[in-house]
Formats: C-alpha cells, structure tokens, sequence
C-alpha cells in the first residue's frame, strides 16, 4: 500500500509529494507522482538525499535530458550548477520567466535539488500560466488564440544580454547565435489538455508579424497579469528539498535575498514536445 500524499499548496499552483523515496520509486507510486505533476503544475518534495547518479535516473523516468548550453555544468555534464557565490549581488532566475522556451521543441520540465542553501532567503516562486489564461476576458482570449510568439536568447544570454552586464557574466556561456524559434501564444497543454499562456519576460522578443514596439504594450500587459498573487505559490528551501516544475504550465521567480551567502542548487532540464 502507497504511503504517497499529495498536499495541495494554493488554490492556483503547487503540490508537496509527501512520503516518497525519489531514488527507489516503484512504478506505481510514479504514476501517482506523474499524476500531481500535470495537475499541479509544480510539485516538491522533502527530505530527499538523492545522489547526482539518482537525480538523473530520475529524470530519464521522464524523458531525454537537455543539456543547457550557457550554465556551468558539474561534474556531471547532465547537470547544470545554479549557483550564487557570496560575493555576487546577481542570482541566477531573478525574473519571472520559463526555462528553454527558446528551444524549438521547449523544455518539458525542470527538476532543482538544493545542494547548498543559505540560512535565510533564496525561495522560489511560482506562477500557474493555467490560471493566468483562465482570468483573461473574453475578449482577449479570442484576440490570442492563433497569434505566434518569437523566442530568442539574446535578451538573456546574447553578449549584449542581462547576465554578461552582471557579476554572472563570468560564469555563463555567451549565446553566439539568436534564432528566433514561434510558439503559439496560447498553448494546449500536451499532457493535461487545459490552455496555458506562453510567453515570458526572459524569451519572448515579439508577436510574429508584429514589430517589437507593436508587441510590448500588450506582452507588458500579460507579464503583470500572469504574476497577480492568486496565481502564485511560494516555496521554502530546506537540506532535502527538490522542486519539479512544469515550464508549459508555470512561470518561476529566484528570490534574490541573501546577500553574502552562497546558494548551490543543481537542475537537470528534460526535452518537450512542439507545442500547438
């Protein structure tokens, strides 16, 4: 008998997986966790002592692991370091945004196991693009359903891009190349099946066949919507923790409120699907 329980964090997002072992999951209680993935768009779980070896067994339960181009791997290149050192005023994810949506084929998921945490600070935020979607009028719904978004890494990662502007830079990979790849504004969720918004702060340059100063207006309008409180859950790290985010459904925020601290968390980022 499964001792699994799945404690639901807010109205909008965000489930705790209680009662699970990450590294020995049978098969049953996998399809239990799967199951609190696609319907809460991000899951966590606690007291976890999984190795770099278990965490990626994890992640090919999943799917194909991508391999981010412009984070500094561990020893392990299937693993990329999140990391602030103390000296650094930037993190790493302090803006609302989604991994890899700059991919033709974006990120499925992303799975962050804490490493080394400070005393205080360093949660991660969350936002349900679900429930974002869900509270848009009418009218506006029916304006988005066909429109196309442009993704790019030049904002983030372009020689001109916020990280290398900051005490980051020095650790992160130069985007040599820009392609811009489109994704529907609106997606169907492959797995779940409910309509999400999808676009981000971090990737999204323009609505195709708009210019960007066409575009800003209304994608200004969806950033500051899509992150109203409702929407949100908020989760403290602690020694163990693990956190498991959809990137079709959820937007995620670093708290960036521990200076003079270090913060190591280790991520691995699996391959998604083309999103219609």
């Amino acid at each position: 008998m499964s001792n699994i329980h799945v404690k639901k964090m807010t109205g909008a997002c965000g489930a705790e997986v209680l009662g699970v072992n990450l590294a020995s999951l049978s098969n049953s209680d996998m399809e239990t966790v799967r199951q609190a993935y696609v319907d809460h768009g991000v899951i966590f779980f606690r007291d976890q002592k999984i190795t770099p070896d278990e965490h990626i067994a994890f992640a090919r339960r999943w799917g194909d692991i991508v391999i981010n181009k412009y984070f500094t791997p561990t020893e392990n290149p299937l693993i990329a370091e999140v990391r602030k050192e103390k000296e650094q005023k930037t993190n790493i994810g302090g803006g609302w945004h989604t991994d890899h949506s700059y991919d033709a084929d974006p990120a499925m998921g992303s799975i962050l196991v804490a490493r080394q945490l400070p005393e205080e600070g360093g949660d991660t935020l969350f936002s349900s693009m679900y429930a974002a979607y869900d509270a848009l009028s009418p009218g506006l719904k029916k304006t988005l359903e066909g429109m196309r978004a442009l993704h790019s890494t030049a904002r983030a990662f372009g020689a001109a891009g916020f990280y290398q502007q900051t005490d980051q830079g020095g650790g992160m990979k130069v985007a040599s190349e820009h392609p811009e790849v489109s994704h529907p504004v609106v997606i169907t969720h492959p797995e779940s099946g409910r309509k999400a918004l999808y676009v981000n702060a971090a990737f999204t340059t323009r609505f195709e066949g708009w210019t960007p100063m066409e575009s800003q207006p209304l994608l200004d309008f969806l950033y500051r919507h899509a992150v109203q409180p409702e929407f949100t859950c908020r989760f403290r790290w602690e020694e163990g923790s693990i956190a498991f985010w959809d990137n079709r459904a959820t937007w995620h925020y670093a708290a960036n409120d521990y200076h003079g601290h270090e913060r190591l968390m280790h991520r691995i980022t699996i391959k998604g699907v083309p999103l219609g």
